[in-house]
């Protein structure tokens, strides 16, 4: 698997500090299962963080800002991704999370011709949404833009936009000043795992009108 694109530094810092919100952490564990240049970042991210705690540990703390610390550590540590791909396209995280079902027996949504979605349940009270879209060759989402932070990782097929061909374990790190127009080439399905912190942007009216029923 040839990985063109890749997580943010900025995302794997917070990643690695827990600062990322769940959906947006379940995509960056998926993709750094799939992604060997993520892996090393994440592996130097961590790195960083070890070592700027080990240089507040040092200095002269109070016994509450030093288990606030060492509790911030701990979560790094327990949610630091070692996982490996399982059966084909989907890596371990993500096929827990679908009870070991491959993505072809899942109770898809059809949304639109050529799109369907698949919503996967996060923790109650999150503030984000995790889900799966599958869109059919030639389709495309209209023009958009993001409401937050978008990750989108590649699981199946292909697509691609201005900021070129998107194959599966790519990922698409984007933020609300990106605005895209995704179409699906090549004969195969594309299916991708996306997290949403915010509803998309769209530019034409027709989509807006839309959105309620297709539920991005």
């Amino acid at each position: 698997m040839t990985i063109s694109h890749h997580l943010d530094d900025a995302t794997l810092v917070a990643y690695a500090s827990g600062n990322l919100p769940e959906a947006h952490g379940i995509v960056v564990e998926a993709h750094v299962a799939m992604c060997q240049a993520c892996r090393a970042g994440l592996r130097q991210a961590e790195g960083v963080g070890g070592a700027v705690l080990a240089d507040q540990m040092e200095a002269p703390v109070s016994d509450v800002c030093r288990s606030a610390t060492l509790a911030s550590l701990d979560a790094v540590l327990v949610q630091s991704p070692r996982a490996k791909t399982s059966q084909g396209e989907v890596p371990l995280v993500l096929s827990r999370l679908l009870n070991g079902k491959p993505l072809a027996d899942l109770a898809w949504k059809k949304k639109a011709p050529g799109f369907s979605m698949f919503n996967i349940p996060t923790s109650k009270g999150s503030k984000t949404q995790l889900k799966l879209l599958s869109i059919k060759p030639g389709a495309a989402i209209p023009e958009h833009g993001h409401g937050g932070e978008e990750i989108t990782l590649i699981l199946k097929g292909a697509y691609r936009d201005h900021m070129g061909l998107y194959q599966a374990g790519d990922v698409a790190d984007l933020d609300e000043d990106v605005e895209h127009t995704p179409i699906v080439v090549g004969e195969e399905v594309c299916i991708c795992l996306v997290a949403v912190e915010a509803p998309t942007r769209f530019k034409s009216i027709w989509a807006r009108l839309a959105q309620p029923f297709v539920g991005i």
